[in-house]
């Protein structure tokens, strides 16, 4: 059984027109316990694969309204430096920040707005800080931010199950307020995200 796991309502009724038989979808709600414990849940119920796709923020020059594939998560908001002295985002029983994804590129390379594979960066908290910036970006090397996925791949990897996730940017960094920004171009990136999975979806066995 493949499952999706999408955090938000609006984003499960973009993705649900792309489902396949024996698909299963889950809506979590937001945030990183909210969306383990659905993908836990998948697994239970006999999940093979899971796929999260939805919105997200972005930094540098990635395109509003632009389709991208995670191939690496990291949850830039767990930090154990104090007590072992390992990098911010390095679970403790990892060495490396980097939750691993999988890519499809047969299905990526069917849909021609696809705009490549990036590290997205996951915390429980929607903010233009400018230190979450400098973290993401610099320390780190993301250039999409979310409030799920990296939760996903984390529960993925621990009970080794495939991990595939699409994003779609609705805001993106120093353009603007981050906040006016998703509500301006919520509606147009849902209308794009569904396009995308109807393609990948059903592109992708």
């Amino acid at each position: 059984m493949r499952a999706f796991v999408i955090a938000m309502e609006c984003e499960a009724e973009a993705v649900r027109p792309a489902l396949r038989d024996g698909d299963k979808l889950y809506v979590s709600g937001i945030g990183k316990v909210n969306a383990a414990a659905a993908a836990q849940l998948a697994i239970c119920e006999g999940a093979g694969e899971i796929w999260n796709a939805g919105l997200c923020g972005g930094f540098g020059n990635v395109e509003v309204g632009g389709v991208y594939g995670v191939d690496s998560a990291v949850e830039y908001d767990f930090d154990l430096a104090k007590l072992n002295g390992t990098a911010i985002g390095v679970l403790d029983e990892m060495t490396t920040p980097y939750l691993p994804l999988r890519t499809v590129e047969d299905a990526a390379m069917r849909f021609p707005n696809f705009k490549g594979w990036r590290t997205l960066a996951t915390g429980d908290h929607f903010n233009d800080s400018e230190n979450d910036y400098s973290l993401i970006t610099q320390t780190l090397g993301a250039s999409l931010r979310d409030m799920e996925g990296a939760a996903i791949a984390h529960v993925c990897m621990r009970r080794n199950v495939p991990c595939v996730s699409f994003k779609c940017v609705t805001n993106v960094a120093g353009r603007g307020s981050m906040t006016g920004q998703y509500c301006d171009n919520r509606s147009r990136c849902l209308d794009n995200l569904s396009a995308a999975m109807k393609e990948l979806v059903q592109g992708h066995v």
